[in-house]
């Protein structure tokens, strides 16, 4: 049985209400956040009328709001955020979806106030407001909004969406809008995309001399690249890649990550054909030099296609020219049982020869394969270059516990390129890299051609004896 002492609700209820009360009133002392929570609870003890106008007074207040939101705040104001939302969501909406719709909207408009006054990472409440947009079209369907007030209130939000607080919201509100209210929505876009560009007055352009014009090209670029991308999520919802394909510029459609889109689009609609067509169409020196997201669309068009031998293939050339680990695993999904092991001896010999040592470590490290690692370390430590600390230091990490003697030369490695070209600002790792050495020297049971440690340090020593900066770090 619990003691008790211990802190949980059965417990605390035995001290009584009025006792809580006052514990609770001493707690928030201090702590507006607390405050709030309080008065929200009190608010929702009277109904949803008085938590809607609690969410309305404190939505308000965070949109008049001036001081910056430092990172260190940026969690407590998230939580802020997410108290009102949620308050939104699971009080107000149960009683009256039509004010829940309001304050959602209202929720969501405060997005531009709190992007504006943060200079930190965004991604929390990036997150709170996507989440918001997904509550916003629940909430719009069981309100029972018309489909033009919808639809206008949704191409009002979609204009000042420079943080990206509104991306999901059309998808969110494909079920509220239906397909009439899509059309409504499209209509609008499109003709936000070809409003004439405004030139500037006389008056204005000797005031903006040095770039009103541009200014005005500036906006008129951002608009069009807005309504394209919100015209491509409808074409999304409406399953028309005819239509997302349109809103291509037709310079993008040569952009590897562009063709990928709109090839994925055109397999899911039966058109292997085309998409073939596209990903081959853009600009590039060499299948091979391509993003992996590219060549793996490519290899999946051609299964599409009924050329499966071709994709096969082509994932192994690809692994072959790049030694991306991802290449391999789809080749080796792609074979029989027993048939994958064979065809990862021969992928990890081909790793074993590839030109560039290092790359073919970074292949082991992420496979991950330590032991083939090991191997490659102790064939070729000739051609390990210690400068390239970012992915020496993992690789000594993985090998240090089961290859102690690989995981030495890895060290040394960094330990040789410090004190070759006297990079005392290293000094203080190489040093660390030493110890790390003599702590795995007594695990090795043959150094083979590799020196022992004693008569490594006894080398370091000669050579570069007259580095203090390096050896009174050893003391």
């Amino acid at each position: 049985m619990a003691a008790k002492t211990t802190l949980n609700a059965k417990n605390l209820e035995a001290l009584g209400a009025p006792r809580l009360a006052e514990l609770l009133i001493e707690i928030s002392t201090g702590s507006a956040a607390h405050k709030r929570r309080l008065r929200m609870e009190l608010a929702g003890n009277q109904g949803s009328t008085e938590v809607a106008r609690e969410i309305r007074k404190r939505l308000g207040s965070i949109a008049r709001a001036q001081s910056v939101i430092e990172w260190h705040k940026v969690k407590t104001v998230n939580a802020d955020l997410e108290t009102q939302r949620s308050a939104i969501v699971t009080v107000v909406a149960a009683d009256d979806p039509k004010e829940a719709f309001d304050l959602i909207w209202q929720f969501l408009a405060v997005a531009d106030s709190i992007f504006h006054r943060s200079n930190s990472s965004d991604t929390a409440f990036i997150e709170t407001f996507h989440q918001a947009c997904a509550d916003a079209g629940v909430i719009a369907r069981s309100a029972g909004i018309g489909i033009d007030v919808l639809a206008d209130k949704v191409f009002t939000a979609l204009q000042d969406n420079d943080h990206g607080q509104y991306d999901p919201l059309i998808a969110e509100m494909v079920p509220a809008l239906g397909k009439d209210g899509l059309e409504r929505l499209k209509g609008l876009l499109v003709q936000w995309l070809n409003e004439p560009e405004e030139k500037p007055a006389d008056a204005d352009r000797k005031i903006f001399d040095w770039g009103g014009s541009g200014l005005n090209e500036i906006y008129a670029k951002q608009r069009q690249q807005a309504a394209r991308i919100a015209l491509q999520d409808i074409a999304d919802a409406q399953d028309d890649v005819d239509a997302f394909i349109a809103q291509q510029p037709e310079e993008t459609l040569k952009v590897p990550m562009v063709a990928i889109a709109i090839s994925d689009r055109l397999l899911l609609a039966g058109r292997a054909e085309e998409a073939l067509r596209i990903l081959d169409g853009v600009d590039h020196r060499g299948r091979f030099e391509m993003p992996f997201e590219w060549q793996e669309a490519r290899a999946e068009t051609l299964e599409a296609l009924g050329r499966g031998e071709e994709a096969h293939a082509y994932r192994w050339q690809c692994f072959e020219q790049t030694l991306n680990g991802e290449h391999l695993r789809a080749f080796l999904r792609k074979l029989a049982d027993f048939d994958d092991i064979e065809a990862e001896e021969k992928a990890f010999a081909f790793a074993h020869g590839y030109p560039d040592v290092h790359q073919a470590l970074a292949f082991f490290l992420a496979w991950p394969a330590a032991a083939e690692a090991a191997k490659l370390v102790s064939r070729r430590q000739a051609e390990l270059d210690g400068n390239l600390y970012e992915l020496m230091t993992p690789a000594a990490e993985m090998l240090q516990e089961k290859h102690p003697l690989a995981a030495t030369i890895v060290l040394r490695s960094m330990i040789g390129f410090a004190l070759d070209y006297g990079r005392s600002s290293r000094y203080r790792h190489a040093a660390r890299h030493l110890a790390e050495c003599a702590s795995l020297a007594p695990h090795i049971d043959d150094f083979g051609k590799t020196q022992p440690h004693d008569a490594y340090v006894n080398e370091l020593n000669r050579q570069h004896g007259k580095k203090h900066g390096f050896w009174s770090l050893m003391r």
